[in-house]
């Protein structure tokens, strides 16, 4: 399935199949009871979403909007499941997928303790290049998303790349 920039992969509270990122990006946002959103986490090819529901199924937990033309592989999860109860050997394989997801928030959570806001920005800047490097950062993500990801303001980012660029 193609998906393209500002296409709904799934729905947070939904319940559906699983998917496996072939190309592309997401991002996936929590909606607020104030009705505010939140980016909680950026998909990249490689991996199946929803994490969550890798070795039984749970609603959705977000939305997962696509950043890119992406292409993801419908997964039914009767399908996944009956898998995993026919091979127990593939529930390692669902923990080596686990565990580079976990890897991967460990790089993230190591950019939010940079003191330096811009420190920050660099290492999602070098994350980001590390999957996209023919894309640039702040064509895919908002301001307020990066400042989501990096724990500062929209103010801040827009700051630091003002400063940057007027250099």
């Amino acid at each position: 399935m193609i998906l393209h920039r500002g296409d709904v992969l799934f729905r947070q509270g939904e319940s559906g199949p699983l998917y496996h990122v072939k190309s592309g990006l997401f991002k996936v946002l929590r909606l607020q009871e104030d009705g505010s959103q939140f980016l909680f986490n950026i998909i990249v090819p490689g991996e199946y979403i929803p994490h969550h529901s890798l070795i039984s199924p749970k609603d959705y937990h977000g939305t997962a909007i696509a950043l890119m033309t992406s292409e993801v592989e419908v997964i039914p999860g009767a399908e996944w499941y009956q898998r995993l109860a026919e091979n127990p050997e593939q529930y390692r394989d669902v923990a080596m997928l686990l565990q580079t997801k976990l890897r991967m928030m460990q790089q993230r959570i190591d950019m939010l303790t940079a003191v330096a806001p811009i420190q920050r920005l660099e290492l999602l800047e070098a994350w980001f290049g590390s999957y996209f490097p023919e894309s640039n950062l702040t064509q895919v993500l908002t301001q307020e998303e990066i400042g989501q990801l990096i724990g500062v303001r929209r103010e801040t980012v827009n700051r630091i790349l003002k400063q940057r660029y007027s250099t």
